[in-house]
């Protein structure tokens, strides 16, 4: 069996007692023999794009480009690298307010790039990153998944589809704030199950 990458990115804004970093510490250890590229957004925040990155995925020339337009693209090509290279992606999701973290907002706007992750075509965009499995291990108080007020979930399934990735399988632990011992259970036997 060829030895797998794969990309851990965990956005939760709590480093202890989060339950979306216990989820995803269960997924990746499935994956035993897999390298492993961690990339944590509440350690190591990433900046929220700007005009002179939108200016720079817009065409600009590099002799046009600031120090700082050049770092942020260097950053933004790193993410892409780590993606590229990865065959499965788990993705610590904790719900903020029905939605996803900011933190986690900033990185899909670091690698959603026209001409590098997604290309427009005649028939309409069409993503690059195909061919990859995505797990995403949730955690919220109550926003259960696919309910009306989970702005959450289908918005990650939505932007990574966008890219490419339509393999995309969901873990939840969704009613934590009702019965936090049997939706941590229910969502380990979930773990369980997943093929590695």
């Amino acid at each position: 069996m060829t030895a797998q990458t794969l990309l851990r990115i965990d956005s939760s804004a709590r480093l202890e007692n989060s339950i979306s970093r216990e989820l995803v510490d269960e997924i990746v250890h499935k994956f035993a023999n897999a390298t492993v590229i961690a990339r944590d957004l509440a350690r190591d925040p990433l900046p929220q794009i700007d005009d002179g990155f939108v200016t720079v995925t817009k065409g600009a020339t590099s002799d046009d480009l600031t120090q700082g337009q050049r770092d942020m693209l260097a950053l933004s090509d790193r993410l892409i690298d780590e993606l590229k290279a990865a065959d499965t992606i788990v993705i610590g999701l904790p719900v903020y307010n029905f939605g996803i973290p900011s933190a986690l907002k900033a990185w899909v706007d670091l690698v959603a790039r026209a001409g590098v992750t997604f290309n427009y075509t005649e028939e309409g965009p069409k993503g690059a990153l195909s061919g990859k499995r995505v797990i995403i291990a949730m955690a919220s108080g109550g926003t259960e998944a696919g309910s009306p007020i989970d702005y959450a979930t289908p918005y990650l399934r939505h932007v990574l589809g966008f890219l490419g990735m339509t393999e995309v399988e969901l873990v939840r632990a969704d009613r934590l704030a009702f019965d936090a011992e049997a939706t941590v259970a229910s969502a380990r036997a979930q773990v369980a199950a997943l093929a590695a």
